[in-house]
């Protein structure tokens, strides 16, 4: 393992190559499979990376500014980077005010919601769920609930989960601060790929087709492995 200064705060990452590993909320770097390789690290607050102390917000913005000062500590020309729900939306923002910082993406399940307007009613019904998990359980019952609406039931994902659970909410409340619109979309000049995880609900796949319909260089995929996606741009 090896530390970067990110935004203010030490990533923990680890590996080599062309290829940039950005989770997603409820994880940290372990849940990349081995096989596709590249630099996985902990976003911040999450695994062995730091935090502000107090930690309960954050926005998209600090953390794409954490994962430029993880590929300028890099120094690799030609960097693809892969990110997932959150991770995905630090990935966009990364393509949208560092340009030239990216050569290619992937984009797994990109929780960009403003472009879903049917995904309100499910948002909020996930909301009410939380707050209630939360009244009855704590913070490590509604994680394990936000992680069981999407299909992981892994224990050792669960046990991570419930010891970074200040992570997952400043990530489930910083979800809605990236601005972004149609036109920034468009914009995005270099290859993307929007993929669904397996288990994903309606309202994200419909926000992933209406980003990849957006993308100027964009290609939507299904569930298919991240590894193919990745054998295309790389």
């Amino acid at each position: 393992m090896a530390v970067v200064e990110g935004a203010g705060v030490e990533l923990a990452y680890e590996g080599s190559g062309a290829v940039v590993l950005v989770h997603g909320m409820a994880a940290d770097r372990t849940v990349w499979p081995d096989e596709l390789g590249g630099v996985r690290y902990d976003r911040r607050g999450y695994g062995e990376s730091g935090a502000p102390e107090p930690y309960d917000r954050t926005t998209v913005a600090e953390q794409a500014e954490d994962l430029v000062a993880l590929l300028g500590a890099l120094d690799v020309a030609g960097v693809v980077a892969v990110g997932a729900d959150f991770g995905a939306l630090v990935v966009l923002d990364v393509l949208k005010r560092h340009a030239g910082a990216l050569a290619g993406a992937v984009l797994v399940d990109p929780p960009v919601f403003q472009l879903v307007p049917d995904a309100l009613e499910q948002l909020a019904a996930e909301r009410a769920a939380l707050e209630q998990a939360l009244r009855e359980g704590g913070r490590e019952r509604a994680v394990e609930l936000w992680l069981a609406a999407r299909g992981v039931a892994d224990a050792e994902r669960l046990a991570r989960a419930r010891r970074d659970t200040l992570a997952f909410f400043a990530d489930y409340g910083g979800q809605a601060s990236l601005p972004l619109s149609r036109g920034d979309l468009r914009a995005i000049d270099v290859p993307v790929t929007v993929l669904d995880s397996p288990h994903a609900q309606p309202h994200a796949r419909a926000a992933s087709d209406a980003v990849a319909r957006l993308l100027g260089a964009g290609r939507r995929g299904g569930a298919e492995d991240v590894a193919g996606a990745l054998a295309a741009l790389v």
